[in-house]
């Protein structure tokens, strides 16, 4: 084992440092909001950049923002496929103070114990951090990661627009952040993303970090349902097209059919929007559109909960008279991640005396994109009661330290 040393104060203090960029109120915990292309966004990239230039790494930014610092000591050949290790600084609106920034600095941290241990790599490293990771004001999410593997070109990215009409290509040359490199993820030997796991799973199996077997796949699906919109009083109830009753029994079974997996299934199914119109207290309900969302690690388990529920609305017609329809207008297959790079870190687990565990992601990463193009792992530290995407996200700062410890010991056999 290399004689690694993680700073655990070192990595807390550039994690609260970045806290404070768009930090928000908050009852419980710490909140912030950074989305791409504001001052706080500004703020956090440039204390990011400071610090990749204070470890002696050399800073590049493309032409969508991502940001790439390289270390290219004098054991390894220039040439040669770098490893890359990373995540992202952008947040939901009022999100925790770790989802992203931590892998961001944990990447960091592992090449500054590696240079501190006089680690000789034999690759160079690249430490990232992509461009909307969240999807909060200019795309759906993966934004940076999704151009640098190619599943969207730099053109389309930078035209994308907020709600008030500014482009992504307007907000980045706004805080000094449009560079004019391409970053290019298919180059990579390697990618490793440490993340906050977003859920309970090591918390409650008592074991400090994770590694991602497979990233789940979700489907969106849009259902409009159609009655009769009536008067409340005077339309008995066995004449009533009621699309909100007809609804609320999709709802549960959308749940009923999610849950039937048991407590070791992957399989989540959520509606988490419903429209209803008129809207009216005393109208009886005649449209009603939901968006449901299904996720698991298997693509035919995905597939057979939207058959279901495709069944289940066949049934609602004859049953309440009303009319439905369903269109999937998204979907994305799970990731499985590489078996090289999973073997690797539950190696360097070993050599480090760190526990660690197989588990699934429920959660979106950029490196599910990065799979698509070059070997990527994706690795978790626990989640103090599974709160993410708000002030209430939680690791504690050891498990933080012994996250990293596994990825820098993970980055030294990948970089031999």
């Amino acid at each position: 084992m290399t004689d690694l040393s993680v700073d655990e104060d070192r990595l807390r203090t550039d994690i609260e440092t970045t806290a404070g960029f768009g930090a928000e109120p908050a009852e419980e915990g710490r909140g912030r909001t950074v989305l791409t292309g504001t001052e706080a966004n500004r703020e956090a990239r440039d204390y990011l950049l400071s610090r990749m230039e204070d470890a002696g790494l050399s800073v590049r930014v493309d032409a969508v923002g991502n940001v790439a610092a390289r270390w290219v000591p004098e054991s390894a050949d220039p040439a040669a496929a770098p490893v890359a290790v990373g995540s992202h600084v952008d947040s939901v609106p009022n999100g925790g103070i770790f989802d992203g920034v931590l892998g961001v600095y944990a990447g960091l941290e592992a090449v500054r114990a590696m240079r501190a241990a006089d680690v000789a790599p034999t690759r160079p490293v690249d430490v990232v951090c992509f461009t909307e990771e969240e999807g909060t004001r200019f795309a759906d999410g993966l934004l940076g990661s999704s151009v640098a593997a190619g599943h969207r070109s730099v053109e389309e990215a930078l035209a994308l627009t907020d709600a008030g009409g500014e482009t992504l290509r307007e907000a980045l040359e706004a805080i000094g952040y449009h560079g004019e490199d391409h970053l290019d993820a298919s180059e990579w030997d390697a990618w490793l993303e440490l993340h906050v796991e977003q859920a309970r799973t090591l918390e409650r199996a008592g074991v400090p970090v994770g590694v991602v077997t497979t990233i789940a796949g979700v489907t969106h699906c849009d259902v409009d349902i159609s009655g009769t919109a009536n008067h409340a009083g005077s339309t008995p109830m066995d004449e009533r097209r009621d699309a909100l009753t007809a609804a609320s029994e999709l709802v549960l079974e959308v749940e009923r059919a999610a849950r039937a997996g048991g407590e070791e299934s992957a399989l989540v199914g959520t509606v988490g929007s419903l429209d209803v119109s008129p809207g009216a207290v005393n109208v009886v309900p005649g449209e009603v559109s939901l968006g449901v969302d299904v996720r698991d690690t298997e693509e035919a388990t995905i597939t057979g909960l939207v058959e279901r529920i495709e069944e289940r609305l066949d049934r609602l017609e004859v049953a309440r008279g009303v009319e439905t329809s369903l269109t999937r207008e998204f979907y994305a297959p799970p990731t499985e991640l590489s078996e090289r790079l999973r073997t690797a870190l539950h190696e360097a687990g070993d050599r480090t005396g760190i526990e660690t565990t197989d588990l699934h992601s429920g959660a979106f990463h950029d490196t599910m994109y990065v799979a698509d193009v070059t070997d990527a792992a994706l690795v978790f530290a626990p989640s103090e009661g599974g709160y993410s995407h708000s002030p209430r996200e939680w690791t504690d700062w050891e498990d933080c330290a012994r996250a990293t410890a596994v990825l820098a010991e993970a980055l030294v056999s990948l970089t031999d």
